[in-house]
């Protein structure tokens, strides 16, 4: 499906603007769980940016699948192929508190009576942490996989000799 993309191998050149999306989607969800006030003022930018990403991830995977069939398949490869596996539920998880924290922001700035208020912290944390869990495992899982890419493209395979 994805083999190239102008003559060159797609993965490398669609991997950078996931590479860029989930840490900016991860940042703007966190500010917006943990600053009301960043929550109110950015209305959907978390949730657009965690929707790209949400939309990149899959496309980065079937790309990489596609340039691994083209590739010497080493154990840094593969591990790089297992980890870029285990990102798409951390960024479904991401973008599941962003929309979350968008619904939270427009439920905040509707007028609400003091009963409802007392109700709703509880559930504004439970929210705001299942964002926050999606921040974590998404910006744990690309840096891990970012590694492990660098390692599998820059790492020289040896020789035997010695």
């Amino acid at each position: 499906m994805l083999d190239t993309l102008f003559g060159l191998p797609a993965h490398p050149l669609i991997v950078h603007a996931t590479v860029v999306a989930v840490p900016a989607a991860a940042l703007t969800v966190a500010l917006a769980a943990l600053w009301p006030r960043f929550r109110a003022r950015t209305g959907a930018l978390p949730l657009l940016l965690s929707l790209t990403a949400l939309i990149l991830v899959p496309l980065t995977v079937k790309s990489g699948e596609s340039l691994a069939q083209r590739v010497h398949q080493t154990g840094l490869v593969r591990r790089h192929t297992d980890l870029g596996h285990g990102l798409l539920p951390w960024t479904i998880v991401l973008t599941v508190g962003a929309s979350a924290l968008f619904w939270l922001a427009r439920w905040e700035a509707r007028p609400r009576s003091t009963e409802r208020t007392a109700v709703a912290r509880p559930f504004a944390v439970v929210l705001v942490l299942l964002a926050l869990t999606g921040v974590t495992g998404s910006s744990v899982q690309i840096a891990r996989i970012g590694h492990s890419g660098a390692d599998a493209a820059w790492t020289k395979p040896s020789t035997g000799r010695g």
